[in-house]
C-alpha cells in the first residue's frame, strides 16, 4: 500500500489502473529530471580545464619546435638519430610494443635489445613512419625538443632503486619464459 489515496480513488471507480500507473511513472521521471547534484557543472569545469591545459601545452610545444627549427637543432637531431640508430637484427623474434600518441606500434628486437630497452639504456624514436633504436641520452633530447617523435623512453625514479635494494624477493629467480 504505497499510496492509500490512489487506492481509494481506484475503489471508488474515479480513475483507472492505467492512469494511476501513468501518474507514478510521470512522478518518477520528474524526480529524476530535477535531481541536480552539481556533477554536470563539475564535469564541464574539468573538461574546460583539460582543454585549456591541452591548448597551453600545444602552444608551448609549437614554440619550442619553432625555436629549435630556427636554430637548426631539429635538422641536426634528425641526422644524429639516423646516424646513431641501432639496427634491429633480421632474426629478431621478440615483439616490443610501444605507444606514440594514441597508436600502438611494434618493433621486433632480440633479447639483448629488449633488456636494454627495459633497463632504460635505449629509447625508440619514430620519424616519418620509421622507428629508430637510439641511446637513452639522445632519446631524452628528442623528448625535450620534439615530444611527438619520442615513442618509448624509460624514466627511472630514484625511489625505485631504494626499493630494489631492499627487495625481499631478490633471491628468487623469475623464469625466462614468463611473458606478460
Amino acid at each position: 500500500m504505497a499510496n492509500p489515496f490512489q487506492e481509494q480513488l481506484l475503489k471508488a471507480g474515479l480513475v483507472s489502473k492505467q492512469k494511476v500507473q501513468n501518474a507514478k511513472t510521470q512522478k518518477r521521471r520528474d524526480r529524476k529530471a530535477k535531481v541536480d547534484d552539481g556533477s554536470a557543472a563539475l564535469k564541464a569545469q574539468i573538461a574546460d580545464q583539460k582543454r585549456q591545459q591541452a591548448e597551453k601545452d600545444k602552444v608551448l610545444n609549437e614554440q619550442r619546435f619553432a625555436e629549435a627549427t630556427e636554430k637548426g637543432q631539429v635538422r641536426g637531431l634528425i641526422t644524429e638519430f639516423k646516424r646513431l640508430a641501432i639496427a634491429t637484427p633480421r632474426d629478431a623474434e621478440v615483439k616490443f610494443n610501444y605507444t606514440l600518441g594514441t597508436k600502438i606500434y611494434s618493433l621486433y628486437v632480440n633479447d639483448k635489445l629488449q633488456n636494454q630497452l627495459l633497463r632504460g639504456q635505449l629509447g625508440i624514436v619514430r620519424h616519418e613512419e620509421v622507428s629508430y633504436l637510439v641511446p637513452h641520452k639522445l632519446a631524452e633530447r628528442v623528448q625535450l625538443l620534439v615530444p611527438d617523435w619520442c615513442g618509448y623512453l624509460w624514466q627511472q625514479d630514484d625511489n625505485q632503486q631504494v626499493v630494489e635494494e631492499d627487495d625481499p624477493y631478490a633471491d628468487y629467480v623469475i623464469p625466462d619464459d614468463l611473458m606478460w
